[in-house]
């Protein structure tokens, strides 16, 4: 998916994150796309522009690989992909500013050593319950005969115009899924990279471990109803 990225397997010190700044210097990028883990339940992805910021953390959540979903389409490793933004992110800032992050982190430059010379597939962000939504398409083509039922036509042209009687026949694209999928919850927007003063922070975010919590809390409530009622059971016994 991101045929210009240099990738790093591990980076242990999850206090000091700004220290990621002096690993993306030491690989020439000037982009940060850092995963993090909590428990083994909780997923968080950071988009950070090096050195100097914004850095914007988002939930991973839904997530679903390429294996899980076991799509029928493919394309091309390491080719150039579309992006796709829903107009919603034009209309608030923080979201114009996720826009341009997405923009320069996704989109693969011309210049890129290890990027195909092809573009076949597109990436589509868009905003749905003020989540960013993830999903990934291949382009196929096919070769229609103009006219015929059930055509998912994109965007058509003519390819070949036979003699007297026959039919005109038509480029057909189409867009079918591969996947992976997930779905980001934008969690705060800091004004440097991994630091700095709070330029954002969603009010609407529910920690995981508030609601795992909760959710323990209301399974001891009960427990402890059920108990009580045992107790008074043995003492209304002659």
């Amino acid at each position: 998916m991101l045929p210009h990225a240099k990738k790093d397997s591990k980076f242990d010190a999850k206090s000091k994150l700004f220290m990621l700044n002096e690993l993306a210097d030491l690989y020439n990028c000037n982009n940060i796309f850092f995963f993090e883990a909590r428990k083994r339940q909780g997923l968080y992805l950071y988009l950070a522009k090096a050195p100097n910021g914004p850095t914007a953390k988002f939930q991973i959540q839904n997530l679903h690989t390429m294996s899980e979903l076991n799509f029928t389409g493919n394309c091309l490793r390491r080719s150039r992909p579309i992006l796709s933004l829903d107009k919603t992110f034009d209309g608030s800032p923080h979201y114009r500013l996720v826009k341009e992050l997405l923009f320069h982190i996704f989109g693969v430059p011309r210049t890129a050593r290890k990027a195909k010379p092809f573009v076949d597939h597109v990436l589509m962000f868009s905003i749905i319950d003020n989540k960013v939504w993830f999903r990934n398409y291949q382009i196929s083509e096919a070769i229609d005969t103009a006219g015929s039922e059930g055509s998912t036509a994109v965007e058509g042209e003519d390819v070949k115009t036979g003699s007297s009687g026959s039919k005109k026949k038509q480029l057909t694209l189409s867009v079918v899924e591969i996947g992976p999928r997930f779905v980001m919850t934008l969690i705060s927007i800091v004004e440097g990279s991994f630091s700095g003063p709070l330029i954002y922070e969603n009010k609407e975010f529910v920690s995981p471990n508030f609601v795992r919590a909760q959710y323990r809390m209301s399974k001891a409530v009960l427990k402890n109803k059920r108990a009580d009622k045992i107790e008074m059971k043995k003492s209304q016994k002659p």
